[in-house]
């Protein structure tokens, strides 16, 4: 149990999982009264090297003075945290406040010393650096805006952890020792080497699991059958390139091998001198924290749980889940599962086939995740019908079936697909996302090298599977299909959709615009091939109808000229089935096209056939004979290859399709993507306004949330709302309250006329078409008619509270909101007011923060944006100051994590400038990690 060290109590929410540069974990957390005996054990194993470069001068051994002080820390002035492994510490980091004269010191002092000792076993593994992104968190959450730190020169390694860090700093020479100071304040550069250190890592992480040397797998039968015993023998027929170990407790003494597999009744019996990189779980569950304490005393580098009976089966099984990957990091191991399906690499230098699946996908370039077993069974299955005979396009790289995913998860996978070379094409299947910012932020980078396709299950339902630690979106589907999109994943509706998308993708390349070509030997499938383009966004031009008796010469020349057209950008070809015995032909036509094809590698092609398995087949078999050409652009190399000059390795295969809706969904969404991946080059900058005052709303936010009744969020009241708004350039138009027919008119006499009178009770607010809103009084005795008015109609006003208001200019009313989801993250929303834009749900979505193109596209983005450029007539308002108003709410809600929510409504945006007539903002204390804090690992088991 950690307990406190002096004043201030334990902060839980520094603890954290970690992922190191060598793809092994470990956990931070701060140093207590209780490591008295650990910080003495870690400092003996520490190098007198070591030793001298952090004390600066001869230091075997700590004294009792020092591990006192070294573990007594008040959290807020001085600070200790711990990297461990396995319970021991295997590096430390401290701060100490100082004062301008270098001693010790309280706030507001703003700066601290800080000092780093890393145990030699684990020098080089990025734990300093990792440390410094946490104990940097920590200091900026304690009101420290400075680190110093002194160095000896011959200190090489530490004075690089500083200075690749890339926060702003100085440095100097003095008294033998390097000096350096640097701002804590998050920069560009820091955050992109913290993001690049962390895609770094966990992508070495996944790749130990899908390539390990060796893989020990525990559970196996001697007898065929059972899971054990299948993952193993999975394993043995895909012909893993490593060494294969099969371990049961129950197995005699004296059995050595199981149908030539090295047999053991535990881990612990392998070879101490061979390394067993990843061991697949497959006993009781109640067995399996016995196994992952044997894999961890081992040095196991992951493991792989197909065992099920955790959190898909209750509060029970949901604690021993929490159990396990709190065993699992506390020995730096990282999971796939529980209730896995298991992971499969098709690489000739791997071939694992640590799954339950019986054999081995077709090796390709599309790589699989699913969070379901079922749909990973159901993927691999129909990946190789097609592979078999419909397209032959392409087959799996790698495939990972997260089960539970209580810690390796599709953030993780995508860090490994990122720069992998062996995948072109991503294809995922989600029912949860666990942490939306990243993904989002990933999925944004990912798609910009490789298309990333994506189907999402349990999205109707509200509710998270079984299993699956994840708070629930409040907004709708088609709302974070939306935003999901502008980060450029491409959003499908269901697995024969991924499979098609990701099909074409993978050996297609993307078109340059939506201009499509159609021809083939049915005029009817041709006419409806046309209809779906144009239902899809697509802009097809008239169908080319060859006739029934064309032959494959007058295909191959009609396919010639159609991509020779620079008013074409794909082609769609369409074929009906000969009457009779026709594979002669069938392979004449896949030739005859594949040739044509080749002749034009920069624009794709695709087939509509019905019914016509032998075209298909030949398609999957059929080679250019052409010449091949250079790459080019977007085209010449599937979709997820960067361009290149050298020619390509393989003729880019005909996808076809038993359907022209199926054929043309697929190519609208490679025209989509391609058009992201061309906005993408230049997504806009997020604007720098001199006025926006972040130091005093980040003092204001403090201030509100310091009150007794804030502690777990609040709604400043509207006066406190205004200021916050008003440090961000934000005004809001003045209103004065009105409990009175008296009060209301000295409100307006204060306010000057014309004003308007309205409620503020919860039910009438913004509803002009209840009587809630009276506009346009000129004087004083409508102003008294209407509050007489308004109090016999709707109530009295202690239940209405009614206020003044100065009349703004005449203009559209709009509505901007930003709210953070659990699903999406931080969002901004734009729309017009009133109740038809809200019954008909014309409200267009951006993640923040929001660049200066995302404003502008927001503002067109709404059906109803005819009205504010000049409908019928109508006088264009002033789109360029609501499109500033935008951008600034954007920089509030991400500056400052505190702040949940605003609404500004309405918003009337007139010819010349607009005005803000009501606003209200939630505040909330901040989440205890985010996005653009220090890196960590999801941490489901502790409940947060």
């Amino acid at each position: 149990m950690q307990t406190p060290s002096d004043r201030h109590t334990y902060p839980a929410h520094w603890e954290a999982d970690v992922v190191l540069r060598d793809g092994g974990t470990a956990r931070i957390r701060p140093i207590t009264t209780e490591d008295a005996e650990r910080l003495t054990n870690f400092y003996e194993q520490v190098s007198d090297e070591s030793k001298y470069y952090r004390f600066f001068a001869p230091y075997p051994r700590l004294s009792a003075k020092d591990v006192h002080r070294f573990t007594h820390h008040d959290y807020v002035d001085r600070v200790g945290l711990a990297a461990t492994v396995g319970g021991e510490f295997i590096a430390t980091v401290r701060y100490d406040r100082i004062n301008e004269q270098g001693m010790p010191a309280s706030a507001p002092a703003d700066e601290a010393e800080v000092a780093f000792l890393v145990q030699d076993a684990h020098q080089g593994r990025g734990v300093a650096s990792t440390l410094l992104e946490h104990i940097a968190a920590v200091a900026r959450e304690r009101g420290i805006r400075r680190f110093a730190a002194e160095v000896l020169p011959a200190n090489i390694k530490m004075i690089k952890v500083f200075t690749d860090a890339g926060y702003t700093q100085k440095r100097r020479f003095e008294d033998g020792v390097v000096r350096l100071e640097f701002d804590l304040e998050p920069t560009d550069a820091s955050l992109a080497v913290q993001r690049a250190r962390e895609q770094r890592a966990e992508a070495r992480s996944v790749r130990g699991l899908l390539a390990p040397g060796s893989v020990a797998v525990v559970g196996v039968g001697r007898a065929p059958g059972g899971v054990g015993r299948s993952v193993l023998d999975n394993l043995r027929d895909a012909g893993f390139t490593g060494r294969l170990h099969a371990v049961n407790k129950a197995f005699p003494d004296d059995l050595r091998d199981l149908d030539g597999v090295p047999a053991h009744r535990s881990v612990h019996d392998i070879d101490a001198a061979e390394a067993v990189d990843l061991a697949v779980v497959a006993v009781p569950a109640e067995h399996v924290p016995e196994v992952v304490a044997e894999c961890g005393e081992r040095g196991v580098r992951g493991i792989v749980v197909i065992s099920a009976g955790y959190a898909e089966s209750g509060n029970e099984g949901r604690a021993r889940q929490r159990e396990l990957l709190r065993q699992a990091r506390s020995y730096g191991m990282r999971l796939i599962g529980p209730n896995a399906f298991g992971v499969i690499n098709t690489s000739p230098e791997v071939r694992l086939n640590a799954s339950l699946a019986p054999e081995m996908p077709r090796p390709g370039r599309m790589g699989l995740f699913a969070q379901s077993g079922a749909i990973g069974i159901a993927l691999l299955a129909r990946l190789e019908r097609r592979g078999a005979g419909v397209t032959g396009v392409t087959g799996v790289s790698t495939f990972v079936s997260s089960g539970n995913r209580a810690d390796v998860s599709g953030n993780d996978v995508l860090q490994y697909w990122y720069d992998d070379p062996d995948t072109d094409v991503a294809l995922m299947y989600l029912e949860s996302i666990g942490n939306p910012r990243k993904f989002t932020r990933l999925a944004r980078r990912t798609a910009a090298v490789k298309p990333l396709v994506v189907v999402q299950g349990a999205r109707h339902s509200g509710i998270a599977p079984l299993g699956h630690a994840v708070r629930a979106t409040h907004l709708p589907y088609a709302t974070v299909s939306a935003l999901l999109r502008q980060a450029g994943v491409i959003r499908v509706e269901t697995i024969t959709e991924l499979v098609d998308t990701g099909l074409l993708l993978a050996r297609q390349p993307l078109p340059q615009g939506p201009r499509v070509a159609i021809l083939g030997n049915s005029e009817s499938l041709g006419l409806l091939t046309y209809d779906v383009c144009l239902a899809e966004g697509l802009r097809p031009k008239s169908p080319l109808d060859l006739t029934t008796a064309a032959s494959a010469e007058d295909f191959h020349a009609a396919l010639t000229e159609a991509l020779a057209d620079d008013k074409c950008d794909a082609v769609v070809v369409t074929a009906m089935p000969a009457v009779g015995e026709a594979s002669a032909e069938d392979q004449a036509l896949a030739e005859a096209l594949s040739s044509a094809a080749a002749g034009t590698p920069t624009k794709p092609v695709l087939v509509v056939h019905v019914e016509l398995g032998g075209l298909a087949e030949a398609l999957s078999a059929a080679t250019s004979t052409g010449p091949r050409a250079q790459a080019k652009n977007h085209g010449g190399p599937p979709a997820g290859r960067p361009p290149t000059d050298e020619p390509a390795p393989a003729p880019a295969l005909i996808p076809a399709y038993p359907a022209a809706e199926r054929a043309v969904r697929a190519l609208a969404e490679a025209v989509r993507y391609a058009q992201w991946r061309r906005d993408s080059v230049d997504p806009g900058k997020v604007p720098v306004y001199d006025d926006i005052d972040e130091t005093g709303a980040a003092e204001l936010i403090a201030e509100l949330l310091a009150k007794d009744d804030a502690r777990h969020g609040c709604e400043p009241a509207p006066e406190d709302a205004c200021a916050l708004l008003a440090h961000y350039g934000i005004e809001v138009r003045q209103t004065l309250p009105a409990p009175g027919p008296d009060e209301a008119v000295a409100a307006a006499r204060a306010l000057g006329y014309p004003v308007a009178l309205k409620t503020t009770a919860a039910h009438l607010r913004h509803r002009a078409d209840l009587g809630g809103v009276r506009l346009d009084f000129s004087n004083e005795t409508e102003l008294r008619r209407a509050y007489e008015e308004l109090s016999d109609y709707l109530g009295e006003p202690e239940e209405l509270r009614p206020v003044v208001q100065a009349m703004a200019p005449r203009g559209v009313d709009t509505v901007v909101r930003a709210v953070i989801d659990p699903a999406a993250g931080a969002v901004l929303s734009f729309g017009l007011a009133g109740v038809a834009s809200e019954l008909l749900g014309d409200t267009a979505h951006r993640l923040i923060p929001v660049t200066d193109r995302d404003a502008q596209s927001i503002v067109r983005g709404i059906k109803t944006a005819p009205l504010l450029f000049g409908w019928r007539g109508a006088a264009p308002v002033d789109t360029a100051a609501l499109e500033e108003l935008l951008q600034r709410v954007s920089r509030l809600v991400d500056d400052h994590p505190e702040v949940v929510g605003v609404d500004l409504e309405p918003v009337v945006v007139a010819q010349h400038g607009l005005s803000v007539l009501g606003a209200s903002v939630r505040l909330a204390p901040p989440p205890a990690r985010d996005d653009l804090g220090p890196r960590t690992l999801p941490a489901y088991y502790t409940g947060r």
